[in-house]
C-alpha cells in the first residue's frame, strides 16, 4: 500500500508495535527443550490479547499463529512437536492485522550457546537489513535494497536465498511490489514516498536454493545449509524510512 493519511501512519504503527512485542515475547521462551507449538501459542495468546489476527492463518489458513524454522528450514516453518536444542538457530517470522493493517517482522534466535559459526550468519544478515534500510529512500531503485544485501553478503562470504524475497505489505499481507534481496537487471522501478514494504534477507551458508518440504508449507535449503533472515516493515521517506516494526 502506500500511505494516504496520517491515519494510515498511525494505523500501520499499532500493529507494528503488536507485532514487534510479540516477537519479543516469543524470544524471550526461546530455550532448549521448548517445543516450536509452545512458542507459537504464545504468539497466538499474545495477538489475541492485543485484538490482532495472525496474517498467516488470516490470508492462507496456515496451520500455526506464526512461522517457526529451525536450522535447515529457511521460511514458513510449521510449528508443532519438535523442541528446540541447545545449537540451533531458530527464525520466528510474526506477521498480523488489526483495523485493516499488515504488517510483517520476523528474527533469528540462537538457542543457547551456539557455534561461532552461526553467530556470525546471524551478525552478518543483520547487517545486511541494516544496510539495504538505509539504502530504501524515495526515487532510489528499488535494486538499491537488493545491492546492499548483496554486497553485505558477499562480505561475510555467504550466499543469498534468491527465491524469498521482502514485499509490499499494509492492506494484505503480500502486496505488490517484489522486494529483492539480489540485484535484478533490468528492473528499472523506484521507490516512491508513503510505499509500505518489507525488507527481509535470507542469507545461508550453503548454496541458496530451496525446496518445498512434504508438510505443503515449510521451505528447506536444498542442501542442508543454515539460514538467517531479519525482517521489518517500513515506510518509504525522502529520507529515512519510518520503521513501523
Amino acid at each position: 500500500m502506500t500511505i494516504e493519511s496520517d491515519d494510515d501512519l498511525a494505523g500501520l504503527k499499532v500493529i507494528g508495535r503488536i507485532v514487534r512485542n510479540c516477537l519479543r515475547e516469543m524470544a524471550r521462551h526461546v530455550r532448549p527443550g521448548i517445543a516450536t507449538a509452545e512458542l507459537d501459542d504464545i504468539g497466538g495468546r499474545y495477538l489475541a490479547a492485543h485484538g490482532a489476527r495472525s496474517a498467516p492463518r488470516l490470508a492462507y489458513d496456515f496451520p500455526g499463529h506464526t512461522c517457526i524454522s529451525v536450522n535447515d528450514e529457511a521460511a514458513h516453518g510449521v510449528p508443532g512437536p519438535r523442541t528446540l536444542q541447545a545449537g540451533d538457530l531458530v527464525n520466528i517470522d510474526v506477521s498480523a492485522e488489526l483495523n485493516g493493517y499488515w504488517t510483517d517482522t520476523g528474527s533469528s534466535f540462537p538457542v543457547g550457546p551456539v557455534a561461532p559459526a552461526v553467530e556470525k550468519l546471524c551478525r552478518t544478515t543483520k547487517a545486511a537489513l541494516r544496510k539495504a534500510v538505509y539504502a530504501a529512500k524515495a526515487g532510489r531503485p528499488i535494486n538499491a535494497i537488493g545491492r546492499a544485501v548483496e554486497r553485505e553478503a558477499r562480505r561475510g562470504g555467504y550466499r543469498i536465498i534468491a527465491d524469498l524475497a521482502g514485499h509490499g505489505v499494509g492492506r494484505g499481507i503480500h502486496e505488490p511490489p517484489t522486494v529483492s534481496n539480489v540485484y535484478v537487471a533490468g528492473n528499472r522501478q523506484r521507490l516512491h514516498e508513503g510505499l509500505v514494504i518489507t525488507i527481509e534477507p535470507f542469507l545461508t551458508e550453503g548454496a541458496g536454493a530451496v525446496f518445498e518440504a512434504e508438510d505443503g508449507w515449510t521451505l528447506k535449503t536444498a542442501d542442508g545449509a543454515l539460514s538467517a533472515q531479519y525482517e521489518h516493515t517500513l515506510v518509504i521517506t525522502k529520507g529515512q524510512p519510518i520503521v513501523v516494526t
